[in-house]
């Protein structure tokens, strides 16, 4: 059958407008995005951090907002990109290569920001207070095989000098840890099967009080020794972890460090701190141990077993703890 002229015209126009909407309907592909959120060890966000998105000719400024967040999109699909973060006092952070499909809105998981060493160092101009604030915030993550507190030990070359607030911080958070009191009963209930000093009757009873007096003796120590003195001396209760030199060396600064501390002012000083502290903790004992358990001794003792503890704490932390700490093996 034959097909007018007009209508052939107008079939192949039809055709033509077609085919160019098609090639106009044609997509693009689509650009992806790139989120995340930047906080420190602790989970606290940090705001207007600096973030680049970085993939050979492509770089990419980025400033989180107050919350931390930030968002890049109209990435390239298929391109491996790394996203570096850097705020002020903190270390900078670097993700792993990260390669877009089209269109994917794609998260960047585990931003966490060390503090910088460099800012760690006490200086006039500084803000120590906040530093030694971000600090104590690295110590309180510190446990040994992720569950027991290793508070008192502190990983950095130059520490912030740790005001009373932070000092009764770190002593708190150690006396009312969950594990504190797991340790008290697991060593009262020792003492109980032993019979041994303080000589409490058997039973419940004897139990119960050889808990508290265990605590008490421990609660004492730490409050005295790590927070109330130190105040007063001006004086870090902390361990300061060497790593460096020879054994020699460093077993010298792990058993010394129960007779020689850090001023507040960067000075070694007489640990008067941590031995005052044993001491006062062997008088209050005076008043709820069992009367034959009282006198002179009961101090002395004290003040002797709780001195070579801390040597063998200082052994201890220097050789050991660090590698069983998850948190401390990251601090470099």
């Amino acid at each position: 059958m034959r097909v007018p002229l007009f209508v052939s015209t107008f079939m192949f126009c039809a055709s033509v407008v077609c085919a160019s909407a098609q090639q106009v309907a044609s997509p693009e592909p689509q650009g992806s995005t790139l989120v995340g959120t930047v906080a420190d060890l602790r989970g606290d966000v940090i705001p207007e951090a600096a973030v680049s998105i970085d993939a050979g000719d492509e770089h990419y400024k980025v400033t989180a907002s107050d919350t931390g967040f930030f968002s890049r999109a109209g990435l390239h699909a298929g391109v491996a990109y790394h996203v570096t973060v850097d705020a002020p006092g903190f270390k900078e952070w670097t993700s792993q290569e990260i390669t877009l499909t089209p269109g994917q809105y794609f998260e960047v998981s585990g931003i966490r920001l060390y503090i910088a060493e460099a800012v760690t160092t006490v200086k006039a101009s500084l803000d120590t207070t906040a530093i030694a604030e971000q600090q104590v915030k690295i110590e309180e993550q510190q446990k040994v095989l992720g569950f027991v507190p290793n508070f008192y030990t502190t990983y950095e070359k130059n520490p912030a000098p740790l005001t009373t607030k932070l000092k009764f911080q770190l002593a708190l958070h150690t006396e009312y840890n969950p594990v504190t009191f797991l340790g008290v009963g697991f060593i009262s209930a020792v003492d109980q099967a032993g019979d041994s000093s303080p000589h409490y009757q058997q039973g419940w009873l004897g139990y119960g009080q050889r808990f508290g007096a265990n605590y008490a003796n421990g609660f004492t120590d730490i409050l005295f020794g790590g927070a109330v003195l130190p105040s007063l001396l001006h004086q870090d209760p902390r361990y300061y972890y060497q790593g460096e030199g020879s054994t020699k060396s460093r077993l010298v600064h792990s058993l010394t460090s129960a007779f020689i501390c850090h001023g507040d002012n960067g000075k070694l000083e007489v640990n008067y701190s941590s031995m005052g502290g044993f001491l006062i903790s062997g008088a209050l004992a005076e008043t709820y141990y069992p009367e034959r358990d009282r006198g002179a001794g009961l101090v002395a003792s004290t003040f002797g077993v709780n001195l070579a503890a801390n040597m063998a704490n200082g052994v201890i932390q220097e050789f050991i703890l660090k590698r069983l700490t998850p948190s401390a093996k990251n601090h470099n």
